[in-house]
């Protein structure tokens, strides 16, 4: 290591143990990160969450600089109590939740030098000020474009909170024309992603880095008569999805198959137990440390995705599972999709359950679109793969 150049990371968001989405990109940039420079890496914890220092692997990270984040109240009445707050001072929440800390970045790169300097998430791109100071070039890496997902948020939200997401569209917009344009580099999750990131901040050096998986071999399939959506419960557009597949899809399905199942699997699965509560027939399964293994016990994988941005890992896990997917076109939104091939598109209730029917009443079906997500997947969208796009 001792001869590498340096790198600094600051992420909100702790990548290991890799749990989700979000975890999965952060830690396939530590992991390339780590094998051409020594790595330094700023992260945030959540009040009671365990050490993230602790958590990396050995010799992935020279320092490991821990930023304690204050609690806050996680009730309904404290969510509505903070973003009422932040509609009035139009600050979008996770931009909100993460400021404030610039001091802690600073003493962390103090008397430090870095070839390059990686901040994950739009949410911590003002900590370019601390950041630019001491390293050579910046990267930022956009897991989504926050106005894009605010503005979609706010299209299918109803009511006060419509409201909210069409404030923090706008906001969120400002601070993106503010700040993208300032990096060395900013990475998008597709070109789709791009181009729109190109059209609101003209002037942002963008590139596409793709999401993608570490590659695995394809687990054995349990083929139960089940269906199963995951990701982040806590996710809004997670939640959006459960609501409406409980709310218009799901009812169709449980009619026309009486024993089949569907299967949730994520953390933080409270954030949805008031639309999968009351049906024995939906399972909650929660966190699971092998989430690939888990998706193939299952015989078709739902993305009823009505909002969102960036591209679904959720996607990229069930063609490593060797399941087959029924999405809609927002949540396959970026990814080389070829409907009847390698996915089944389908947008409305009446289309989606249709589509999830196909593939239920025919194993050969079933058999022949998941072996094609998984032969794209091993082609386009492995760790290996994606780090070839990167410049740094």
């Amino acid at each position: 290591m001792g001869n590498k150049p340096g790198a600094m990371m600051l992420a909100p968001e702790a990548p290991y143990p890799i749990a989700g989405g979000g975890a999965l990109r952060t830690a396939s940039l530590v992991e390339y990160l780590r094998q051409h420079y020594e790595l330094d890496v700023i992260v945030f914890r959540q009040p009671g969450a365990p050490d993230p220092a602790a958590a990396f692997p050995t010799g992935y990270a020279r320092r490991v600089s821990v930023i304690e984040l204050p609690a806050n109240r996680r009730s309904l009445t404290g969510r509505v109590v903070r973003n009422a707050g932040r509609i009035l001072r139009r600050v979008p929440p996770l931009v909100d939740r993460f400021s404030g800390f610039a001091a802690a970045v600073a003493n962390a790169v103090a008397g430090r030098r870095y070839e390059i300097g990686v901040i994950e998430h739009f949410w911590c791109a003002p900590y370019l000020e601390q950041l630019a100071g001491v390293c050579e070039s910046t990267v930022l890496d956009l897991h989504n474009l926050e106005s894009l997902l605010h503005a979609r948020c706010g299209e299918v939200d109803g009511g006060a909170m419509g409201f909210g997401h069409r404030v923090f569209r706008d906001a969120s917009a400002a601070l993106e024309r503010r700040w993208l344009p300032r990096f060395t580099q900013v990475l998008a999750t597709s070109e789709t992603d791009a181009a729109a990131t190109r059209a609101l901040a003209p002037g942002s050096r963008v590139m596409v880095y793709p999401n993608a998986l570490p590659l695995s071999p394809c687990p054995v399939g349990g083929d139960e008569e089940a269906l199963v959506f995951s990701g982040n419960m806590e996710y809004h557009p997670n939640i959006q999805a459960v609501a409406y597949f409980r709310a218009e899809v799901w009812p169709l399905l449980r009619e026309r198959w009486p024993s089949l199942v569907w299967r949730l699997v994520g953390k933080n699965p409270e954030a949805v137990g008031r639309f999968t509560g009351g049906d024995p027939r939906i399972e909650v399964v929660g966190g699971v440390e092998d989430a690939i293994g888990e998706l193939a016990r299952a015989r078709v994988a739902v993305v009823p995705l009505l909002t969102g941005s960036g591209t679904r890992l959720k996607i990229l896990e069930a063609w490593a599972a060797g399941l087959p997917v029924v999405s809609t076109r927002v949540g396959a939104e970026g990814l080389p999709v070829l409907d009847g091939e390698n996915a089944l598109l389908a947008d409305g209730p009446v289309e989606f359950a249709a589509a999830v029917t196909r593939l239920l009443a025919c194993k050969e079906l079933r058999s022949t679109v998941g072996l094609s997500g998984r032969l794209l997947l091993e082609k386009e969208f492995t760790w290996e793969t994606a780090w070839k796009k990167l410049a740094f």
